[in-house]
């Protein structure tokens, strides 16, 4: 395999893995308005400047594609789109390690195949590939359940350490305090399993697009890992339209047009930003890894990266403490991105 295709996927992975990040910074702006500048920025702004800036001719060859071609690429980035809100609804209730788990599971797995199905004729490879997506998906069961036993373990935790305060001769429990029900974890679960399977498409989406790179390799020349670049734009334009209807739709219903201008947003308008050229940055750079990969790129990068992904944000999740009073539901954790490490081992072996 190619070692640079490698250290892409690698670098994408890293980026796939921390973009989520930003979605724990929202306040003091709403869902709507954080999103519209997250979408515009991960969706249009960067892929279009850097599309342009490594391959000029991006909107020519664009016009040049056929239209079946265009359609469909942008169909199925317009059905990521439904997955991409679902993703920031899920983080809400269950957090980054259980969403990540369960979307990048069933986004690695089915956007996997669908493209390997799509294709003249199965590669010689096909079982080295099922058994890898296949065992992908165990460490994806594996994490899910570990975070469900984390939410319980944390429960209980909570409700365990009341304080007592000291009432004479007696100990009796503070007053309760009304306090907002947590989200359930069961309704989270749900949520990310559509999202996971939405998600998916974008890489559908990425490996129909193939024709839009292959004009701008055969006609002008392009460097394949630049062309990439060329057919994203095609895919993000369906998924930003998604984005963009929910999002305006949301402003009006909520009426909080005005809250663009909401006091001390600094720092969430800073994170969506980030978010959105961390977003793109996995994409883009996966898009180059997998050119380099042949034809069996988008088969074998997409799980890759998405796996690797997967225990990055683990980290970021330890780290943020979504983990605290439940070690035991951690070590299940670690015995599934063990599982991940191995099923990532098999599928770059298959593309040797």
């Amino acid at each position: 395999m190619n070692l640079l295709a490698i250290t892409l996927i690698l670098l994408a992975s890293f980026f796939q893995g921390t973009f989520g990040l930003g979605m724990k910074h929202i306040s003091p702006l709403k869902w709507e308005n954080w999103w519209v500048v997250h979408a515009l920025v991960a969706m249009i702004i960067f892929p279009i400047a850097w599309a342009v800036i490594a391959v000029p001719e991006t909107f020519t060859i664009i016009g040049e594609s056929d239209s079946n071609v265009l359609m469909m690429a942008m169909l199925f980035g317009f059905l990521w789109g439904i997955g991409g809100i679902l993703f920031g609804v899920s983080v809400e209730y269950t957090g980054v390690s259980i969403t990540y788990g369960i979307v990048m599971g069933l986004a690695a797995s089915v956007g996997s195949l669908i493209p390997m199905f799509q294709m003249e004729e199965l590669p010689a490879n096909f079982n080295t590939v099922i058994a890898g997506v296949g065992l992908l998906l165990v460490g994806v069961a594996i994490t899910a359940v570990a975070g469900v036993k984390r939410d319980k373990a944390q429960k209980v935790v909570s409700e365990d350490t009341m304080i007592m305060e000291d009432d004479g001769d007696v100990l009796v429990a503070p007053p309760k305090v009304e306090t907002t029900p947590k989200k359930s974890i069961k309704t989270g679960v749900a949520i990310a399993v559509a999202c996971g399977v939405l998600s998916a498409l974008l890489n559908v989406g990425f490996s129909n697009a193939a024709p839009v790179a292959e004009l701008a390799v055969s006609k002008y020349n392009v460097d394949p890992k630049d062309a990439s670049l060329v057919a994203w734009v095609v895919v993000l334009i369906g998924a930003f339209a998604m984005n963009a209807l929910y999002a305006v739709y949301k402003l009006v219903v909520n009426n909080s047009w005005g809250d663009f201008s909401t006091p001390n947003s600094t720092k969430a308008y800073t994170w969506a930003i980030l978010a959105g050229l961390f977003w793109f940055a996995a994409l883009g750079v996966y898009g180059q890894g997998a050119a380099l990969m042949g034809s069996l790129g988008p088969v074998i990068g997409w799980p890759m990266m998405l796996g690797l992904a997967l225990i990055i944000s683990n980290v970021w999740g330890y780290r943020e403490g979504e983990w605290k009073n439940a070690s035991q539901p951690f070590k299940v954790l670690l015995g599934g991105l063990a599982v991940l490490i191995v099923a990532i081992c098999i599928l770059g072996y298959s593309n040797l």
